[in-house]
């Protein structure tokens, strides 16, 4: 695909997200609808939302969900703005216009009453194993907003930036609980849960581990390795992580997808930020790495959940153009870009709209062209951000 295309796709995008005022729908957002929104059955919780999430039609209007702002989306976008200020596809004013407002706007959405700043989504959610009340803080969700105001801290300089990022620290440190066993420790998804998501938790260690590299504070230096070691400790031969371990009866849930990105995302801005390094995790990387290349990407088509290959999902494309742009970046090896690449140009050919948005799922025989802001938007915004920065370098 010509870079200009990709250029005028990033400039596209960015416009329909700011003609939208930066509001959307969510693939998870039912229970925003005042018809479900008093369901007290766990079942049925799940099952409205597992309808909506996969119905092709936007059935939302009849439903009286309304477009909304959702905190993570604002991070995403935040961080695009950020990467796509460094190669000049917009200037300083636009910059500052933008990321001012989404600033503002995320203060605002934090949730209240923990420790220090933390962030939920806007609305209520159930999943397999917990319900969450609309801004309920999660670890992956301060996360990302919190490695979006370290970008605006380190491109204006501005401490109130920092200093939310601080209050943060408190939120994972303070608020979440911490699963310890013979392999190290793991964070809570929320501090309502005790579950054990290895994604989530190295997530948060990435904020604390960067939030360290500025500040010069190495007082997390143990804890981070030890959420290290306890990932590590369960990485499969074939190089995959479960998604998740029950405590209780010790069973894996074995949910491989885009989260696999996550993981690898997280350890090499670990190692980044902390110059943490050792023989196991670059083995621990490679063969994450190679699993990720190899079986859950067809050539530039993502499979869905390995080893499943349908749909094609947005989400899932626009994390594996972030890995291999951040591998390429970490390996020095040209391979990575290239699958980069790959999945890029798949991405624009099957799954853009000339309108400046991208669809949600391709199935075999059908596409789900529903636009949504977080899921498909912010998420794109930021691979295309990226991936323009690599090429340009």
């Amino acid at each position: 695909m010509e870079i200009n295309y990709t250029y005028k796709c990033f400039k596209n995008t960015s416009s329909n997200i700011i003609l939208n005022d930066l509001k959307g729908y969510d693939p998870y957002d039912a229970l925003k609808s005042k018809y479900l929104a008093e369901i007290k059955i766990k079942l049925l919780r799940l099952g409205f939302t597992q309808i909506l999430v996969y119905f092709p039609i936007n059935i939302r209007t009849y439903l009286k969900i309304k477009k909304d702002i959702n905190p993570k989306g604002l991070a995403l976008i935040l961080q695009a703005y950020s990467n796509a200020l460094k190669i000049e596809i917009i200037n300083e004013n636009e910059y500052k216009e933008h990321t001012e407002e989404i600033a503002r706007k995320l203060i605002s959405l934090s949730s209240k009453e923990y420790s220090g700043y933390c962030w939920g989504f806007n609305f209520p959610w159930q999943d397999k194993t917990r319900f969450s009340k609309s801004h309920e803080p999660t670890i992956v969700n301060t996360s990302f907003i919190g490695n979006a105001f370290l970008d605006l801290y380190e491109i204006t300089r501005k401490q109130k930036y920092l200093n939310i990022v601080k209050s943060s620290r408190h939120f994972i440190l303070d608020d979440l609980n911490i699963y310890e066993n013979e392999n190290g420790i793991c964070f809570s998804y929320t501090p309502i849960d005790k579950n054990i998501v290895h994604n989530a938790s190295l997530l948060g260690v990435v904020l604390l581990a960067r939030l360290s590299s500025i500040t010069g504070n190495n007082e997390d230096r143990d804890i981070i390795e030890k959420c290290i070691n306890f990932s590590l400790s369960y990485q499969r031969e074939n190089g995959l992580w479960p998604y998740s371990l029950d405590k209780k009866t010790g069973n894996e849930r074995m949910q491989i997808d885009f989260h696999q990105g996550f993981i690898l995302d997280s350890l090499m801005d670990i190692v980044k930020y902390t110059g943490l390094n050792n023989r196991k995790l670059e083995i621990a990387l490679k063969k994450g790495l190679l699993f990720y290349h190899n079986e859950q990407f067809e050539g530039g088509r993502s499979r869905w959940r390995w080893p499943r290959r349908w749909p094609v999902d947005i989400h899932h494309q626009a994390q594996g153009i972030l890995t291999f742009c951040k591998a390429y970046e970490y390996f020095k090896e040209k391979k990575y870009l290239d699958k980069a690449e790959k999945i890029m140009d798949y991405t624009l050919e099957n799954m853009y709209d000339e309108r400046g948005f991208f669809y949600y799922q391709k199935w075999p025989f059908f596409t789900n062209k529903i636009s949504y802001m977080r899921w498909s938007q912010a998420w794109m915004l930021l691979a295309l951000s990226k991936f323009l920065t690599m090429k340009k370098n």
